[in-house]
């Protein structure tokens, strides 16, 4: 049968066996009017006064949004936004928008319209975090785990922080959205590195939809308590990226409503692991790049069995990528071993550590080929993967060393697959 998967912007069509299990998210009905629900959520938010009470001409106001990652529509989102604000009497030049890039590399100027249109982008003050300038960072005080916080300055100046975002289910930190628009988004790299630390990370309870008791969650919570005077403004989005729910106001208890809600249509059971699992990374914005990719094998990782095959298809038009340390300490590491052993020595920090981390426990349990018209053959064996570059034949080449049982998993990381226990 034919099954089309989230493969960059257009989607790729595959063929697999009649007999193969497909793996989706319950189906969202999307709202009718999106700036409306937005509108109502902002008016009635939960465990918070309304917005429009907060703020008057002599508020200051800082919005945080997603960057060109993630698949926030925030061209739908800021504009419903800033004219509530508006209309209930803050000034626009009172208004700074900062992109929450954590460590993640700056946008372009062509980017940045691109997130966010371009009257916002001419129009207001728009500005990016930058995770690695001293000058920006103020600290805050540590978390329960004894880890310093420093924020961004120009959030922490600011009379109202709205932070604006979407909940998908997130392979270490739980869910995306909430607490986390601050550590990692608007944290100094040094925050980053030890709440995404060797420790934090192979917790059995850094994983998708866990938050509560996930000590990665857990001091993201602290670091977004430690900031006063907060309002969140996340949605759930359905596959065509269409607004499904609106979760306003208090940012943890909000986020938690948020959350229960889109667990409910995440996640799936299955009665036993899969000799294949076929997946992507959700298609563009999340498969820009093979880092980010690593948040589809781990969702495929819960399918597989052990020893078993993960064929990720994935465009990567933004590469490995050239940035970050990704690429490095893959070279470094050479083995998922040697990458664990590294990583796990004392003292060791570095940018991008978790994600090599999480791809060395996915590629001990299982095998891994990637389906890529961005990366090279040479590119995906630097990775420590299997290139391929005729899907169809790759099924069923795999078939014959592997099994027959195969599930697809067409929307990547959005779906969290779970074992009936």
């Amino acid at each position: 049968m034919e099954l089309q998967i989230d493969y960059g912007r257009d989607g790729l069509v595959i063929k697999v066996p009649e007999s193969a299990a497909v793996l989706k998210m319950t189906e969202s009905q999307p709202l009718s009017d999106e700036g409306k629900a937005i509108r109502e959520a902002l008016s009635n938010p939960i465990g918070k006064p309304p917005l429009s009470s907060l703020v008057d001409s002599a508020t200051s106001v800082v919005i945080t949004h997603s960057d060109i990652t993630r698949a926030t529509p925030n061209d739908r989102i800021l504009p419903v936004l800033l004219q509530f604000l508006e209309e209930y009497g803050v000034r626009r030049e009172k208004i700074t928008l900062i992109n929450a890039l954590g460590t993640h590399r700056p946008q372009t100027p062509d980017e940045m319209r691109s997130l966010l249109g371009d009257y916002i982008y001419s129009h207001y003050r728009c500005i990016q975090h930058n995770a690695f300038d001293d000058s920006e960072l103020v600290p805050v005080g540590r978390t329960s785990f004894g880890n310093e916080i420093r924020l961004n300055k120009t959030l922490l100046e600011a009379n109202l922080k709205i932070f604006t975002g979407f909940i998908e289910p997130h392979f270490f930190a739980g869910f995306s959205g909430g607490p986390k628009a601050v550590l990692p988004a608007l944290a100094g790299f040094e925050s980053v590195y030890s709440n995404h630390g060797y420790k934090h990370i192979s917790s059995p309870s850094a994983t998708f939809t866990v938050t509560h008791g996930n000590p990665i969650w857990e001091e993201m919570r602290q670091a977004a308590e430690k900031v006063e005077n907060t309002f969140l403004l996340n949605v759930t989005l359905d596959r065509s990226r269409r607004i499904t729910g609106v979760f306003a106001g208090d940012v943890i208890p909000a986020h938690e409503e948020g959350c229960k809600f889109q667990k409910a249509k995440s996640v799936v059971k299955i009665e036993e692991p899969f000799d294949i699992v076929i997946t992507s990374n959700s298609g563009y914005p999340l498969d820009q790049n093979l880092y980010q990719c690593v948040k589809g094998l781990s969702a495929a990782k819960r399918a597989v069995r052990k020893g078993g095959a993960i064929l990720l298809a994935a465009r990567c038009e933004d590469g490995l990528p050239s940035h970050g340390k990704y690429a490095a300490l893959l070279e470094q590491g050479r083995t998922p071993e040697g990458i664990l052993n590294m990583i796990n020595k004392a003292g060791f920090i570095s940018q991008d550590s978790w994600q090599v981390q999480v791809q060395a426990y996915v590629q001990q349990h299982a095998d891994v080929f990637i389906y890529s018209e961005g990366l090279s053959d040479f590119q995906i064996r630097c990775a420590m993967m299997n290139p391929v570059r005729d899907i169809n034949s790759a099924i069923k080449d795999l078939q014959k060393k592997y099994g027959k049982r195969i599930c697809v998993i067409p929307e990547g990381p959005l779906v969290v697959v779970n074992q009936h226990s």
